[in-house]
């Protein structure tokens, strides 16, 4: 997968398109993202011992990671990932429009 934690994304399929946030999980079995802000979804709960206060609560829900692009830190658009290998050997991602490596 060529999403990972505290990337910067942006939202372009579903009820969400047009919203960025950063990625707080990377579900790789399921091929899914957690975004931070998005996808919110209300969930009814009861009292239970680790939780006092039940009630209907707010929580955000995986995404799939097709419907979601990287946010390139350099040019600040949405963009494709290639891989290039570096001159010391190593491997990094890469923006397609620009072509500026991603930490």
């Amino acid at each position: 997968m060529r999403l990972r934690n505290n990337d910067n994304v942006l939202v372009i399929k579903g009820r969400d398109r047009g919203k960025q946030g950063r990625i707080q999980r990377v579900v790789r079995k399921d091929g899914r993202v957690l975004v931070e802000g998005v996808n919110m979804v209300k969930r009814h709960s009861k009292p239970t011992a680790n939780v006092r206060q039940g009630g209907i609560i707010q929580k955000e829900l995986p995404i799939q990671v097709s419907n979601v692009m990287l946010v390139c830190t350099h040019c600040n658009q949405p963009v494709r990932i290639s891989f290039k290998v570096l001159a010391d050997g190593t491997k990094a991602r890469t923006c397609q429009r620009c072509e500026e490596v991603i930490e």
